[in-house]
């Protein structure tokens, strides 16, 4: 069930969604791959605000919070899977940069107990037809042994009519 307010100022979205079972693997229904016979009801809250609420043309700044409830025993759940995340993205001119940070508490009693991920990127568009962009993201994992993932990349894309040539 998803609810989209009305009355928020121009600029700002509001969504609030609601599943009342998480469980099963089903992406549409806030899955929890593995869990489904742990899970309960889950919910996600989100919020916008684009230029026409900061003033400032190009700027996007975005948030969110969710939560699935787990079936807490002593093995294995200690608690609900939570996230929250936020995030901005300016664009002026050709260019387009962005920041993302996340957090999220799996819920579990031991392995695998939280991610902490940052991403960022920057793009430029060089003509309507040609855009080069740079992405950096990194994830820290929260277990018996801390583990970060990092990963960068480089993207260059052409679009000619109907057809795009992507290179990363």
């Amino acid at each position: 069930v998803e609810f989209t307010p009305s009355g928020t100022p121009d600029g700002l979205t509001a969504r609030l969604l609601w599943s009342p079972d998480a469980g099963g693997s089903g992406s549409s229904d806030k899955g929890y791959s593995g869990t489904g016979t742990n899970s309960g009801a889950g919910y996600d809250l989100t919020l916008e605000a684009t230029s026409a609420l900061t003033g400032m043309e190009g700027l996007t700044i975005w948030g969110g919070i969710s939560s699935v409830e787990k079936k807490v025993n002593a093995t294995s759940m200690s608690g609900d899977a939570d996230e929250i995340t936020a995030g901005i993205k300016y664009a002026v001119g050709g260019f387009t940069l962005g920041y993302q940070w996340s957090e999220e508490d799996t819920g579990r009693a031991s392995t695998l107990q939280k991610y902490t991920n940052d991403a960022w990127g920057v793009t430029f568009s060089v003509n309507d037809d040609l855009s080069i962009g740079y992405n950096h993201y990194e994830s820290a994992q929260d277990t018996t042994t801390d583990v970060t993932a990092e990963a960068s990349s480089i993207q260059v894309a052409y679009t000619m009519g109907g057809a795009t040539i992507t290179i990363a």
